[in-house]
């Protein structure tokens, strides 16, 4: 007699490693998605400001889904297929190559621990590799220490700095600006 217990679907991934894989949000993802918009540390670290309702982030992920300039995909463990955060390529522009890429991991429990290195390394090999992208840019605000630390060891080099660029928490802060370009990605991860 076989055993005839249902098998759990896998999940499509789009780019994946040992510990992590990115794929498309669902509408189903809403639900999962929508408290990490209101973590302290998190609007922080990202600068937001606003607040949104349940409402709004479908129709965003509804949109973004639709936008032929932006991927925008969720960071999922291997291991329990849990959401731990997202990253988006966008503003791709074909004729001059360049996107902007941000990244954003959703609780403390889950940052420090490279999950955020290796979705943006998956993230800038597709952009270079598949999206035929020249250049990659990111902002990253001034207090944001590791994040900087992390971006200049993935290889992105500061290009300048956007002064008193966000309000927040009854202080102006500064924005650095950050590139990569393809030749710099391929030198550093991409063996012949």
């Amino acid at each position: 007699m076989t055993d005839t217990k249902p098998t759990k679907a896998r999940i499509p991934r789009l780019l994946e490693t040992e510990r992590i894989y990115l794929r498309l949000f669902e509408p189903t993802d809403v639900d999962a998605y929508f408290p990490s918009l209101f973590d302290e540390e998190m609007r922080r670290l990202t600068g937001t400001q606003g607040s949104f309702t349940h409402q709004q982030v479908e129709r965003f992920v509804e949109e973004a889904s639709q936008d032929s300039s932006r991927i925008m995909l969720l960071i999922c463990l291997q291991d329990t297929d849990e959401m731990i955060g997202e990253i988006a390529l966008m503003d791709m522009h074909a004729k001059n190559r360049s996107g902007h890429i941000r990244i954003a991991i959703d609780s403390a429990a889950h940052q420090g621990k490279g999950y955020g290195t290796e979705a943006m390394k998956l993230l800038l090999d597709y952009g270079f590799g598949i999206c035929n992208l020249h250049r990659i840019e990111l902002e990253v605000y001034a207090f944001n220490d590791r994040a900087i630390r992390t971006y200049e060891k993935l290889g992105f080099k500061r290009e300048g700095v956007r002064r008193d660029v966000l309000f927040y928490n009854h202080r102006y802060h500064d924005a650095i600006l950050m590139s990569m370009l393809e030749e710099e990605f391929r030198e550093r991860y991409v063996r012949a």
